[in-house]
């Protein structure tokens, strides 16, 4: 079983699958932290976790059989604890309808207050990572919609300009339409008055004729 398939396991129990991530993420840091700090992290029917020193020493490379001088270090060590003995031994047999560790009562850790000030503190980290990542997540989004405010705005500008030529282009031909209407009868006038003065010229010139004839 990989984290992953850990998360999936207490999912149902913790309420969901982020929770169940936030819980073991949680759990992993404080015990990690407590052991570098020296602490001894000990659950009840578990086990514990503790740093060992070792000192500086020989060994051999089991390739070359050569001998190697090893640098003095520090190294983890988990120790199961005898209910978790049992279950895995078989000597007694994991409950159906229950937890396999049961719970430990108040005080049962031995890490002393360090170990259990870091737990505290690493759940706190854990939840200001998620307030902060939700936190981003709505800034982008805020983001996004004000970008996709300022782009329909901008469009809506650019139509409008559009529009505008075409509006003056159709007021200057209404009124070019009504000028020529205005033209049209005064033309139509001057035609009308034109045959009257021909018909005074004929009239004169009937009257010179006449005249030259007596």
């Amino acid at each position: 079983m990989n984290k992953a398939q850990l998360v999936e396991a207490i999912a149902d129990k913790v309420g969901g699958r982020q929770q169940a991530a936030d819980a073991v993420d949680a759990v992993l840091d404080a015990i990690v932290r407590a052991v570098v700090a020296g602490d001894r992290v000990s659950v009840t029917g578990f086990g514990s976790f503790e740093k060992v020193d070792r000192p500086a020493r020989y060994a051999r490379n089991p390739q070359t059989g050569e001998r190697v001088r090893v640098k003095k270090t520090s190294v983890p060590r988990f120790r199961a604890g005898q209910g978790f003995k049992d279950l895995v031994s078989g000597s007694k047999k994991l409950p159906k309808n229950d937890v396999a560790v049961k719970k430990a009562p108040k005080g049962s850790l031995s890490g002393g207050v360090s170990a259990r000030t870091t737990v505290k503190a690493a759940a706190k980290k854990a939840t200001a990572k998620t307030a902060a990542a939700r936190k981003t997540a709505v800034k982008k989004a805020t983001a996004t919609k004000k970008t996709a405010a300022k782009k329909t705005s901008a469009a809506k500008k650019a139509t409008a300009k559009k529009a505008t030529p075409a509006k003056k282009t159709a007021k200057t031909a209404a009124a070019k339409k009504a000028t020529a209407k205005k033209t049209a009868p005064a033309k139509k006038a001057t035609a009308k008055k034109a045959p009257a003065r021909k018909a005074t010229a004929r009239t004169t010139t009937a009257k010179k004729t006449a005249a030259r004839k007596k």
